[in-house]
């Protein structure tokens, strides 16, 4: 895995959502690292599949998508609230940034 280790904060708090019964409290920020996670395995999957986005913009657009997905899946099969889910949205969106920003795909971001 490119962006997030098997040992990274994103893995462990993926592997912990992922296992938990149904109906757990999850906190946003648990979610938020198990989206990014999830968002970082899809982009790559992507990106082999269907070679690079054209620009940075289209990049962090795909990666917001998948993990946007993960986390309305997970709300529906463990539950949490409104807040809770946007809280969880708004900061998978922002470590899933900052790892494309790091991974140096687009040098002038």
């Amino acid at each position: 895995m490119g962006w997030f280790g098997d040992d990274s904060d994103q893995a462990n708090a993926y592997d912990q959502v992922c296992n938990a019964p149904h109906k757990a409290e999850l906190s946003h920020e648990l979610i938020a690292g198990a989206a990014s996670y999830e968002a970082a395995k899809a982009y790559e999957k992507h990106c082999a599949e269907n070679g690079q986005p054209a620009s940075h913009a289209e990049a962090k657009e795909l990666i917001a998508g998948f993990g946007g997905a993960f986390i309305d899946r997970m709300v529906e099969t463990k539950g949490l609230d409104f807040i809770d889910t946007e809280k969880a949205k708004y900061q998978a969106r922002q470590q899933s940034e900052q790892a494309l920003a790091d991974s140096g795909d687009y040098s002038n971001y």
